[in-house]
């Protein structure tokens, strides 16, 4: 009898060995979502998406002055120019975080806080049509994707 249950347990353990590992698994289940096209749901809170453009204004300020000044914008007709709001030719870290979260807060259709990304895409849609949403990447859905935002 000890035998017989000996022989099970190192049937299993050989059944348990030939299974894919968890990584295997995530891997298969990662391409079969790329190729159907499908992305998870996201949520970006009010703070994180602060904390984002932080670093945003952060990365882009190549000469570290607290200033963005057009030669440190992505393109020469970022939208962030429109940021400065006193007109002396540069952005402050206070115009530009005012400016995305009012972009944010656009964006977050439903008041909670947080944009989600049925919200953003709802707003990009309502919105494309006045050429106030940008082709490439914008703030708000990168940082929602979890990637570096280069904005027009």
């Amino acid at each position: 009898m000890r035998s017989m249950a000996g022989l099970v347990l190192i049937g299993a353990a050989l059944l348990a060995g030939c299974g894919q590992s968890a990584d295997e698994a995530k891997a298969v289940a990662d391409a079969n979502a790329n190729a159907a096209g499908f992305t998870p749901p996201a949520v970006m809170s009010r703070i994180d998406f602060g904390s984002s453009m932080d670093r945003r204004f952060r990365q882009l300020d190549l000469n570290t002055d607290d200033r963005l000044t057009p030669d440190e914008l992505p393109r020469r007709t970022a939208r962030l120019r429109r940021l400065d709001k006193d007109g002396n030719g540069s952005v402050s870290p206070i115009e530009f975080s005012e400016g995305t979260l009012k972009r944010f807060d656009a964006m977050d259709l439903n008041h909670d806080s947080t944009v989600t990304s049925e919200e953003h895409q709802a707003w990009r849609d309502a919105n494309r049509a006045r050429g106030d949403v940008p082709t490439g990447g914008d703030s708000v859905g990168d940082a929602l994707e979890n990637r570096i935002a280069t904005p027009d």
